[in-house]
């Protein structure tokens, strides 16, 4: 029997980009943006949007200082856009 070891960061398959993308697809599906890989179907579920914007959030602050010009780039943005539509499907915001 093969013995289990910690994987260290060579192993990791997954980038901090691709992660953050990973979380924004999770909030557009949660959103009703996109259809659930899973449905197939497209179904709002602002509890779970707000979740996974809320650990989005808090990536951002625990990685402050310590990104990429890109990555600060990427997650800023991508915050701002899945805050955006948030706040659009609970009916909060509306675009001028």
């Amino acid at each position: 029997m093969s013995q289990l070891r910690q994987p260290n960061i060579d192993d990791v398959p997954i980038s901090f980009s691709q992660f953050v993308i990973t979380l924004v697809q999770s909030t557009m599906v949660a959103l009703g943006e996109v259809e659930s890989p899973d449905t197939g179907r497209k179904k709002m579920n602002l509890t779970l949007a707000q979740d996974t914007i809320n650990v989005l959030t808090m990536l951002k602050a625990k990685t402050a200082g310590n990104l990429s010009e890109d990555e600060q780039r990427l997650i800023d943005g991508l915050l701002l856009e899945v805050r955006t539509k948030f706040l659009t499907a609970s009916g909060t915001y509306t675009r001028r």
